[in-house]
């Protein structure tokens, strides 16, 4: 069941004057990546065919998921009014395709495929978390708040699959810490960096990851603070089996901002040497 209802967010407050044109990318982005999740339920119900619970919980996980993606692209839309999102996503769901009859996970277990996703939920809570507390406009503000709060709940959902499926699989703590560590490199792939050139970029351009995950990275990293990336190595931590506060989640914590800090500035160069027009917030036609 739905926390929040789309028509229940205060619209009538968008104010225009308040925007920040570097933030309008990202949630054109983020708005068919979230949209995109009922594909990702018909991938996970059919990993977990046998399990009636988890389907049933999938299920409301997409709901919620594809109400994201819906409540970001009419923000969106009325950011940047020559933007169609329907036309836009059309666009990224032809483009991007999931294989939702997988018969079994990508992760090698179920565990490990709940694993990956409490990293999904881990990063997004942070994310939204980051772009509400940076953004100034009060409707995204808004929202992003009741998505922040949606992934953390989305976390707590998989990690409590992941601890029943991990009692009986007993999946190792170095092939954990190995699943955890991969599904978080892959934030570089083609679901954000192909979602950023669908929302971005004219259809007369060819689509270009490296430039295209430069002008998504290049901007999101900008809006994390530390807080964000403490809060999000606990949750990582917990996810693997690792004690989420104390010294060694400290450690990693400052680890995983210097690195955040170091990708940032190369983002940043590479978004500096684009040419004009390549990737830049100016509105396009879907």
């Amino acid at each position: 069941m739905k926390h929040w209802r789309i028509e229940q967010v205060g619209w009538d407050a968008f104010d225009p004057s308040r925007l920040d044109p570097e933030i309008i990318p990202l949630v054109k982005a983020a708005a068919m990546v979230e949209r995109n999740g009922d594909d990702y339920a018909l991938y996970l119900q059919s990993v977990f065919h046998d399990d009636p619970d988890f389907h049933q919980a999938a299920a409301h996980w997409a709901e919620e998921e594809v109400q994201h993606g819906d409540a970001l692209g009419k923000w969106a839309m009325l950011a940047d009014p020559s933007w169609d999102f329907e036309r836009a996503f059309a666009r990224y769901r032809e483009g991007y395709k999931i294989d939702v009859k997988a018969d079994a996970s990508i992760r090698g277990s179920r565990t490990g495929e709940l694993i990956a996703r409490c990293m999904v939920e881990t990063g997004t809570s942070s994310y939204y978390t980051a772009l509400g507390e940076a953004t100034e406009e009060p409707v995204l503000k808004e929202v992003c708040r009741l998505i922040a709060a949606d992934e953390y709940r989305h976390f707590k959902l998989f990690y409590d699959h992941m601890r029943r499926y991990l009692a009986r699989e007993n999946l190792s703590f170095p092939r954990r810490l190995r699943v955890a560590a991969g599904r978080i490199g892959e934030s570089e792939d083609d679901e954000l960096a192909f979602a950023f050139h669908c929302g971005n970029e004219d259809v007369s351009t060819p689509y270009d990851h490296d430039r295209c995950i430069a002008g998504y990275m290049g901007r999101a990293m900008n809006y994390y603070r530390f807080r964000h990336i403490e809060r999000g190595m606990s949750m990582v931590f917990k996810s693997v089996g690792l004690q989420p506060r104390g010294r060694l989640a400290a450690l990693a914590a400052r680890g995983a901002w210097r690195l955040l800090a170091w990708r940032r500035n190369r983002y940043a160069a590479q978004l500096a040497r684009a040419p004009r027009g390549a990737a830049d917030s100016r509105p396009m036609a879907a």
